[in-house]
């Protein structure tokens, strides 16, 4: 069995991610069993200032300490939760210190398998502004849909006041839900959950569209790569290269 890195980027979902590799690994190979799972977490806020200038290649070259330290912890490949960090790690740059499933083409392979045509993408303000989803959904056949300004704003402002500090609260939840139900009107089929934290906020139960969740995808994926012994093939950059 391979030995999952995880690079942890805020802490709420990098936690969520870690308990969901362990119960897909306790379902796949029975009672308190899951592959080896190490996780590594340089503090977010090193990375903040980057990410407001749009200085995407200091973040990759924290992100790919990360992955240099999971690759010395024994890790043969990695996961990132993060969807946002995807903008970085996507950058040009020396290859990562080990092979990594990319968060979106996860996403995407379930959207298509699923039988979705058009899916909105709930994320951070960065994400939804990137061609990060656009660009790898269209490349399963799938369209892409954004909430507008506004609501971008609006999610942008609750995810690092309230989620990010593993904070959850009812008028947050119903905000989210009022998002969705306009990306339902502007013709999706389903919503992606592109932010560690959201499926914290948004379960299946209250969402008005069916939910992609992608850390739990990532980490459902991790231990089907685990226990298939399979390598992914990407090391940052774009997913073709």
């Amino acid at each position: 069995m391979l030995h999952i890195g995880i690079v942890a980027h805020s802490v709420p979902g990098a936690a969520e991610c870690f308990q969901a590799v362990a119960s897909y690994g306790e379902q796949e190979l029975g009672y308190c069993q899951h592959p080896d799972v190490s996780l590594d977490c340089i503090a977010m806020g090193r990375s903040m200032p980057a990410w407001e200038t749009g200085d995407y290649d200091t973040i990759r070259a924290i992100l790919a300490r990360s992955v240099e330290r999971l690759a010395c912890s024994g890790a043969d490949f990695f996961v990132c939760p993060d969807n946002t960090a995807h903008l970085a790690l996507e950058r040009p740059g020396p290859e990562l210190a080990l092979p990594g499933l990319h968060i979106a083409e996860v996403v995407a392979q379930q959207a298509a398998t699923a039988g979705y045509r058009t899916v909105g993408v709930l994320g951070t303000r960065w994400t939804m502004e990137a061609q990060l989803y656009p660009r790898t959904l269209a490349a399963h056949g799938l369209q892409c849909r954004s909430p507008g300004p506004e609501d971008r704003e609006v999610i942008q402002q609750i995810t690092f006041s309230e989620l990010v500090k593993g904070v959850f609260t009812d008028a947050a939840r119903k905000r989210f839900c009022e998002v969705i139900t306009s990306l339902g009107a502007d013709g999706c089929d389903a919503v992606a959950l592109v932010c560690t934290e959201f499926p914290l906020l948004i379960s299946p139960e209250v969402s008005p569209l069916p939910t992609l969740e992608s850390t739990d995808l990532l980490a459902r994926a991790a231990v089907i790569t685990a226990v298939g012994d399979h390598l992914p093939a990407w090391r940052g950059g774009p997913p073709a290269d």
